[in-house]
Order: C-alpha cells, then structure tokens, then sequence
C-alpha cells in the first residue's frame, strides 16, 4: 500500500524551491507533475469583501520557515469552510493565500528480506516526484476569514484552533478592522 511519509520528513528542512520544468527535455528536471489537490483557493462572498462588507479579518500565519504541503492545505480548507459555512450562513470570505509549487521527491528504497538484491542503493538517488509544498517563510500568511460582524469572531478563533494539529507548524491568528475597501 503506496502511503505518504511523515511530513516531518520534509517539512522542517531546508531547501531549494523545486520547480524546474521545461518544455526543452534535456532541460526538464521533473517528469511528472503531481496534480493539484486543493480545489478551490477562494470561498464564500468574494464580491461582498470587495464591496467592504466583510470589514473583520482574522488572518492564520506561521511562526517558522516551514514546508506545507498541499494535502495538509486542502484537509484545513474542507473544515473551515464546513464550519464557517453553516455557522454564518455563507456571510464570510475565506482564502488560502499560499499556493504550492515545491514538488517533493522521494527515493522509494525496499526493505526486508532479499531487498539488497533488488536495490541499487543510493546511486541515481534523484528520485521520483510524490507531491506537492508550499515553501513558507516566518510570519508569512496561510488563511484569511473575512466576517461581517465581530459575534462570528469566537467561533471562526475556535474553529482555527482546531485546525493546529492538522498543520506541521506552530500557527498564530492576527486580526484586523478593514476600513477602507480591500482590493483582491
């Protein structure tokens, strides 16, 4: 059963944006491209938002330089939108402002018994393209909520609360009263 590896494989590290492909084939890198598992960046009453409707905005941001990756993205996105959709009745705006272009590469490598036989080891170790990350620096924006009174306020903090433990990294929640038009 093919499964992922723990995102603390990747998501602490340090490393280069991964991205190269090319349309010249010596010069392309990467074979295949994982699709896309997030389906939507942008939710709710976007026209509202541009329209200064949805003037309190609780904005989620890392605290650390992090990996995250798309399916961690996506498992946050179906919640939130579950939650904040059903409480405010679709009145609120909600994004995922990170979008992922990192592709994660893994060297699948057999083990047990008669597995030296079948592996070659680390010699062409390059690996095969198993997903995709978004490379975040500190302080750096991952969701916005825009809501349009402050008594949604507690139940959208409860609900980015409960999303800790699906990312990889610590998360905090700056908030912020619009008052002029915000432009998208």
């Amino acid at each position: 059963m093919a499964t992922l590896r723990k995102a603390n494989a990747y998501s602490k590290r340090a490393v280069t944006p991964f991205t190269r492909i090319s349309k010249r084939r010596q010069k392309s890198f990467i074979k295949v491209v994982p699709p896309q598992k997030i389906v939507k960046f942008h939710m709710g009453k976007i026209t509202a938002y541009n329209e200064g409707k949805l003037p309190h905005v609780l904005t989620v941001c890392t605290t650390e330089p992090i990996q995250i990756r798309h399916n961690a993205f996506e498992a946050c996105r179906q919640f939130i939108n579950k939650k904040m959709d059903k409480e405010t009745n679709g009145q609120y705006m909600f994004e995922v402002i990170p979008y992922p272009h990192h592709i994660q590469r893994e060297h699948k490598m057999l083990t047990g018994a008669g597995a030296d036989r079948m592996s070659s080891g680390m010699q062409l170790s390059f690996g095969k393209s198993i997903g995709k990350a978004a490379l975040l620096k500190r302080d750096a924006k991952i969701f916005m909520i825009a809501l349009p009174h402050a008594r949604y306020l507690p139940f959208a903090r409860k609900v980015l609360k409960q999303i800790r433990s699906k990312m990889p990294c610590q998360i905090r929640t700056d908030y912020e009263l619009l008052t002029e038009l915000p432009k998208i």
